[in-house]
């Protein structure tokens, strides 16, 4: 036998195991490329459902945004004390945080302040009636106004002696509102009330915080700083039995502090995040299907392949 024939007769004998080893190594990687595909898969489900399940929580869970908008003058708010046997003896607007030294203290003064009495029932027994007197409170925040205010209670049987008094936004609302009486229990629903005590003088700050809900609408809420200072009473040792009180209003500072809630999850991007989740699907899956179709048509060619070598050797 020549050589020629010799080495066509070794190249038919080598190729076949050289042919179907690659066959053998191209259907591990097309399997592999399926198990990778179902990989990603599961990790493209699992992110659609952490997605879906952030979105439902921060619609539950909002987040509050605090900002704070500066004023040149803010609307005069109203001041409601109810003095009970007490009298008001003087109310005076002052600027820059002065106020003159007190000429006659239990003494009736001046009254520059507009002010307005009124009378409503309890709007939680609805059986006691109440007498509030309503103050026009401070506008000028940057000049530093102040409203100062001096009561003079007659001797009295009981221990201890205060004031209370509750704040609302708008002075002039009240004016304007055709049943002040329901507007006052609102605001006596809305508001909270303190109270400033006989024998000192109390200095109020307020400051104003609007928060609007999550259906747009909006509420007011007054907090306020306090600082109390003792009165020295100059008076005649028989007027020492009188209680005086003394309040000052005044603005803490030119911000309104507005609170908001606010919801984070949005959904355009959820729906972007999404798709995109979908589109990589979408192609890992035509991806897959290629390859299953491509090792069908191998698996085919190969068997083809080997019906032809059999009937040749046969």
């Amino acid at each position: 036998m020549s050589p020629f024939l010799y080495s066509d007769s070794e190249s038919d004998r080598n190729s076949p195991p050289i042919r179907f080893n690659r066959t053998c190594l191209k259907n591990f990687f097309s399997v592999l490329l399926i198990f990778v595909y179902l990989l990603l898969m599961a990790v493209a489900v699992f992110l659609v459902y952490q997605t879906i399940t952030d979105f439902r929580e921060k619609l539950k869970h909002p987040v509050m945004s605090v900002s704070y908008k500066e004023v040149e003058v803010y609307e005069a708010p109203g001041i409601a004390l109810y003095p009970g046997k007490a009298k008001l003896l003087s109310c005076e607007h002052h600027l820059y945080d002065h106020i003159p030294p007190l000429k006659n203290p239990g003494q009736p003064g001046e009254n520059l302040c507009v002010t307005q009495t009124i009378n409503y029932t309890d709007p939680f027994t609805n059986q006691i009636m109440k007498h509030a007197l309503i103050v026009k409170g401070p506008r000028e925040v940057w000049k530093r106004e102040l409203v100062f205010l001096q009561f003079h209670l007659n001797e009295t049987e009981q221990d201890f002696s205060a004031i209370d008094y509750l704040l609302f936004s708008s002075f002039p609302d009240f004016l304007a509102s055709l049943n002040q009486t329901k507007f006052m229990q609102d605001c006596e629903r809305s508001f909270s009330s303190w109270k400033f005590s006989g024998g000192f003088r109390t200095w109020v700050k307020m400051s104003l915080v609007k928060t609007t809900e999550e259906d747009g609408s909006q509420s007011v809420e007054f907090r306020q700083e306090t600082s109390v200072v003792n009165f020295i009473d100059r008076r005649p040792a028989a007027d020492h039995g009188d209680q005086l009180f003394f309040v000052v209003f005044e603005w803490k500072d030119p911000y309104i502090q507005e609170i908001q809630d606010i919801i984070t999850a949005n959904p355009w991007s959820m729906i972007a995040l999404l798709c995109g989740v979908f589109l990589v699907l979408f192609k890992a899956a035509d991806f897959a299907k290629l390859s299953v179709k491509w090792m069908i048509k191998i698996r085919k060619r190969h068997l083809k392949k080997r019906a032809r070598e059999l009937n040749h050797i046969s």
